[in-house]
């Protein structure tokens, strides 16, 4: 295994890091461990949550060279690396502002006996985050953020290609004067991770990738009696029912295809169109995906940059390829260059195809025509995947009705690009379980230990 920042639109290796050795695997752990049992026991509330806060004004300040980073390791444009390091630092001033009220103690109503209860959250242990390419930033973000105010040491693998902005993220968190041990990042190989989840001083496992690496380490904690966070793929439905600015719901349709490039697990894949707006939709929805102009993402203005690495261009092209040769049409676009692959429309796509149930990360819209709200809701469910949807109708009570009958961890309506750190993010069936972000995020590994005085 090879960690190393290989850019992809030059193609070149720009550096690369030594995988840790396996005494420096061990002393990681064991300083993760002395931090739970000395700084996590004797540091209060308040002052966790400044030092969140002070990371959180780390990234602020670093937004714009730690943006460039990302730029060089996995191709994202510069403006929206900027945003993400942007929407990072506002996750953890989220958790710094309320940990106070995410942390305080819940009374508990007895039925029965004199005295009182109360359900008291306390820190559950060493954490391991295992985090993806795709939202280098952000992603760490919504596990750090939470488990480091509750008190939990956090010991963090990141994606083999992001090598540079796991150690910027690593020393922000030691300049804003977190201890040696809270926050420890791992050049590990997968061999290394199965010794960390065994290890018995690690509490808590939270994965972000795909269903392969989600099921491996599920089997490796499961055997170990760890608890898992999942957050996997998605193939999010867009369900256009009525609309009163078609063009500004085609503006929102692109954005939730081409957003960093395709290669978000929450992007919108499959676009649901009611009859009557089917032909409307894809004229105008085709012209808008013809006109993403793909260039340099380290150039202010790009919309579409590289994909991720030769391998994720490759993989896309072949399901392109895979689809159209059991009957998809390829309706636009289509026509990889190097590692940039453009904004693409798949039609005519069929059930038992491979590309009706399959998840592509990258910039390709499947586009189905309905009948009405009920055969929508129904090819909607019609996934392996549970993890967001769009909705979009003028008529609030089918919005609700809709939300309600859609099989996923989130539906938003009416809007795209509307993720925030107060709003619980996660899924269902095979998109994984548990949540990050918002209270829902600081729940997940904290020891809800009640407490019953007589």
């Amino acid at each position: 295994m090879t960690y190393a920042v290989t850019n992809p639109t030059t193609g070149v290796i720009e550096r690369t890091y030594d995988t840790i050795g396996e005494d420096a695997l061990q002393q990681a752990i064991a300083d993760a461990e002395r931090v739970r049992l000395t700084w996590t026991k004797t540091s209060t509330v308040p002052e966790r949550a400044a030092l969140m806060r002070r990371v959180a004004e780390l990234h602020a300040e670093r937004a714009q060279e730690l943006g460039e980073i990302i730029v060089r390791e996995m191709g994202k444009p510069i403006e929206q690396a900027v945003g993400e390091v942007e929407f990072a630092s506002a996750i953890f001033e989220y958790y710094a502002d309320n940990a106070e009220s995410l942390l305080a103690d819940e009374p508990i109503e007895l039925l029965a006996g004199e005295g009182s209860a109360f359900v008291r959250r306390s820190a559950l242990g060493v954490l391991l985050g295992i985090m993806p390419w795709n939202f280098p930033y952000y992603q760490v973000a919504r596990f750090a953020g939470p488990n480091l105010v509750i008190g939990n040491p956090i010991l963090l693998k990141h994606a083999e290609q992001c090598p540079e902005s796991a150690a910027a993220i690593e020393r922000i968190f030691l300049d804003a004067g977190y201890p040696q041990g809270a926050y420890v990042n791992l050049y590990a190989s997968h061999e290394q991770i199965e010794t960390v989840i065994a290890d018995p001083r690690v509490q808590g496992i939270s994965l972000t990738g795909s269903e392969r690496a989600g099921a491996k380490v599920a089997e490796i904690a499961g055997r170990h009696l760890k608890k898992v966070v999942l957050e996997l793929g998605g193939s999010d439905p867009f369900i256009l029912l009525s609309t009163d600015d078609l063009d500004a719901t085609v503006e929102a349709a692109v954005l939730a295809r081409v957003d960093n490039n395709g290669q978000a697990c929450n992007a919108a894949k499959r676009f649901i169109i009611v009859d009557e707006l089917y032909q409307p939709f894809l004229d105008r929805f085709t012209a808008a995906m013809n006109a993403v102009v793909e260039g340099d993402p380290a150039q202010e203005g790009t919309a579409l940059g590289p994909l991720s690495s030769a391998r994720a261009a490759e993989i896309l092209a072949e399901q392109v390829d895979r689809a159209v040769a059991q009957g998809a049409t390829l309706h636009s676009g289509g026509a990889r260059r190097e590692n940039y692959y453009p904004a693409t429309i798949l039609t005519d796509v069929a059930p038992g195809s491979d590309a009706f149930h399959e998840e592509f990360f990258g910039p390709v819209a499947q586009v189905f025509r309905v009948a009405d709200e009920a055969a929508a809701v129904e090819l909607a469910n019609d996934t392996p995947f549970g993890l967001g949807s769009y909705v979009f109708t003028t008529d609030p009570e089918q919005a609700l009705r809709v939300a309600d009958g859609i099989e996923a961890g989130m539906v938003f309506v009416n809007v795209v690009g509307a993720d925030g750190a107060e709003l619980p993010f996660g899924g269902v069936k095979r998109s994984g379980s548990g949540r990050e972000l918002g209270r829902f995020g600081a729940d997940e590994f904290v020891n809800k230990k009640m407490i019953r005085i007589g």
